[in-house]
């Protein structure tokens, strides 16, 4: 298989798994009173469930490497805890699709200008007419999730 192809296939499916997660932790912010315990219950399962795969796949870090990373490198997870949080307050509030629609036009205002900077390594892809109106249409996307 295509390791470009093989690539989309498997975020594609983890965007789907972004959607499952949204109101499963909308639902688990009931039973825990809050978002907050909800994404502390989410976090807390993943964890596990990373740590078992990491000693399945025997992954070891290089801790020299590691060491040398400067300082905002070590808060993706502090991300992702605003993302969970959000989705789980934001479900019962927007519903899924607005909820997730919203967070991918989040996402990709952000992704244009971290691509068009290179930022963080990203091979550098600048702004384009092209790119925009895909941006531009996943907002219109959000206006339509939003009225109908």
């Amino acid at each position: 298989m295509n390791p470009n192809l093989f690539a989309m296939i498997a975020v594609v499916l983890a965007g789907g798994a972004t959607a499952l997660q949204a109101p499963t932790n909308a639902k688990l912010m009931g039973a825990v009173g809050s978002p907050v315990n909800a994404a502390f219950v989410s976090f807390a399962i993943g964890t596990a469930a990373l740590g078992i795969l990491a000693v399945i796949l025997q992954a070891k870090p290089d801790v020299a490497a590691a060491r040398g990373l400067p300082w905002y490198i070590w808060i993706g997870g502090l991300y992702g805890a605003i993302f969970v949080v959000a989705a789980a307050w934001g479900v019962p509030r927007l519903g899924v699709a607005l909820t997730i629609t919203l967070m991918v036009a989040g996402q990709l205002l952000v992704g244009l200008l971290l691509d068009h900077f290179g930022a963080f390594g990203a091979p550098q892809q600048p702004i384009s007419w092209g790119r925009a109106a895909g941006v531009a249409l996943v907002l219109a996307g959000v206006l339509m999730v939003r009225r109908f």
